[in-house]
């Protein structure tokens, strides 16, 4: 049987699908959700040739965004410039314009909600952008590019106060120790949850 794919996965899904659209077809994600120019994706089926067939992340059919989708594309939207000055200062090399469109709309997607949504921990966002960046990415080094990013932010957000990367509340227990990985080059390899 296929794995279920989280609820808040799939909004991390929906979300990035619009922000995508919205870069390519130049209309804010606002404009875009007000024309009803959605998708939402669901479960891969259970059938084995199926889900082949859909994909990892299931296939994409016509629908409604759920309320934690839209929070995160109508958050990405309203602290757009503050999320783009994040991804700067942390893109060491990178000007946001060079960066391909799906794996900037992953990391403002995620950089909001590292600072904007409590009930998810730092390194659960991390983990879950590296996962869109494996799944749609734009290059081969996406994922890695990705975490290094957020990792260079999440080290920020400790040396400052303005949050800590690790599992904190009733996912503490769940998750087990959050670890980052340090490669060859000083840049974050990976953050791991449970390890």
């Amino acid at each position: 049987m296929a794995p279920r794919i989280h609820e808040r996965t799939r909004d991390r899904v929906s979300a990035v699908q619009v922000l995508y659209t919205s870069e390519l077809t130049g209309k804010s994600p606002s404009e875009l959700l007000d024309c009803g120019l959605c998708l939402v994706a669901r479960e891969a089926p259970a059938d084995e040739a199926e889900a082949a067939e859909a994909g990892a992340f299931g296939r994409i059919e016509e629908g409604t965004l759920t309320d934690y989708a839209l929070a995160l594309i109508h958050g990405v939207e309203a602290n757009q410039a503050q999320v783009d000055e994040r991804i700067e200062a942390a893109s060491e090399n990178w000007a946001l314009s060079r960066m391909p469109i799906v794996d900037r709309s992953i990391l403002r997607l995620a950089v909001f909600e590292m600072f904007n949504c409590d009930d998810v921990p730092v390194s659960v966002s991390i983990n879950e952008a590296v996962e869109l960046a494996k799944g749609f990415g734009g290059e081969d080094d996406s994922p890695r590019f990705v975490n290094g990013v957020l990792g260079r932010i999440a080290r920020s957000m400790e040396g400052d106060g303005t949050g800590a990367v690790g599992v904190a509340g009733a996912d503490a227990a769940a998750a087990g120790p959050v670890d980052a990985l340090v490669g060859a080059s000083g840049a974050a390899a990976c953050v791991q949850v449970g390890v």
